[in-house]
């Protein structure tokens, strides 16, 4: 595991308030907004004439991520990704995050480096500023927490319940790749402890890999939104399954929705990983998660301007609340969508 480390320092030697000016003592805030970050009681943020959007999302050890294939600076880096994700499907652009951990006996401060590596390579890479946190001991494993502000204009917000019938459904990238990422690294984990002398075979799944353990938020989506001056009229980002988001944003907006199996954009190596599977790929996009992809509504008369954008695809329409929420298959058969995307808090 990735914490082992027999010559690392002990997190003990520094103290909490020395851990804090270790990790954050190179700081420097980019943002006019960022009044006051690290090393204040609390952040000080000055949006001025915007709307402030805030999220916050928790990944714990053992249920988010599992240490025995996940990177440490990896881990770090995707922390930061799924909230900055959040921000953007409000359609607003992430500024500031805060990050908090809670660290076991069992990690070396060179392991907590490893992780805020991965944590500062996403802040440059998505020009937020990490303006505050905490730390604190775990009896039980590794968790963090972050939380993301954004800004925006107030008529620029996109919200989950403003879809109207006859709106477009569209979404970006691929779907379904992270999840076969993961099915690929819990089979390899599964062969390796049954016999440790079975090495892990992941070669040709480089892509699979990489959306599962380090995936990207939408940040150029978000952008050609802005530079087409379209404002979604609802829009969610994809982490639980595109069947349970499409569910989030009809439930909220009081619609029903019509989507189209052969218009869902699969990756040729989550194909490929399904078939070693034995599984039907489109399960992959519909109850799969982690993609972090957008999967927003925009009103028909949108349609030629989402034609010419890049990496994004027309998957279907909003109907009338009445008639349901429907895939329509390969062979023309309606079926009714199911929200099984993962659920967190679910009981095994």
């Amino acid at each position: 595991m990735q914490e082992n480390n027999a010559k690392g320092t002990d997190i003990s030697t520094l103290g909490e308030f020395g851990l804090i000016k270790h990790l954050t003592k190179n700081i420097k805030l980019k943002h006019e907004s960022s009044n006051v970050g690290v090393g204040d009681d609390a952040a000080v943020i000055d949006c001025k004439n915007k709307k402030t959007v805030v999220t916050t999302d928790l990944l714990v050890e053992g249920i988010h991520f599992d240490l025995m294939y996940t990177p440490l600076r990896h881990l770090g880096y995707k922390a930061i990704v799924v909230n900055v994700s959040d921000v953007y499907a409000m359609n607003a652009e992430p500024k500031q995050v805060t990050v908090s951990l809670a660290i076991s006996k069992r990690f070396t401060l060179e392991a907590i480096d490893e992780i805020y590596e991965g944590i500062n390579m996403a802040c440059e890479k998505y020009n937020v500023d990490l303006v505050g946190g905490d730390t604190t001991s775990s009896l039980t494993g590794l968790c963090i927490s972050v939380t993301a502000i954004g800004e925006a204009d107030e008529d620029q917000i996109a919200y989950r319940s403003g879809a109207k019938a006859n709106d477009l459904i569209c979404v970006s990238g691929n779907l379904g790749a992270a999840y076969a990422g993961l099915q690929l690294l819990d089979r390899e984990k599964r062969i390796f402890e049954n016999n440790p002398e079975i090495q892990p075979d992941l070669t040709g799944h480089d892509y699979i890999l990489e959306r599962q353990l380090k995936p990207e938020a939408r940040k150029d989506i978000f952008e050609s939104l802005q530079d087409a001056k379209i404002v979604p009229t609802a829009m969610i980002d994809v982490s639980d399954g595109l069947s349970s988001e499409l569910f989030h944003i009809c439930e909220d907006s009081k619609v029903g929705c019509q989507i189209y199996e052969e218009k869902i954009p699969i990756d040729y190596e989550t194909h490929k990983m399904a078939e070693e599977l034995n599984m039907n790929y489109s399960v992959f996009a519909l109850n799969g998660g982690e993609d972090y992809e957008l999967l927003f509504t925009v009103p028909l008369d949108k349609f030629d301007a989402i034609e010419e954008m890049e990496d994004v695809k027309v998957i279907g329409h909003i109907t009338n609340e009445s008639k349901g929420k429907y895939l329509v298959t390969r062979d023309g058969v309606e079926i009714e969508l199911q929200a099984q995307g993962w659920n967190p808090i679910k009981e095994d």
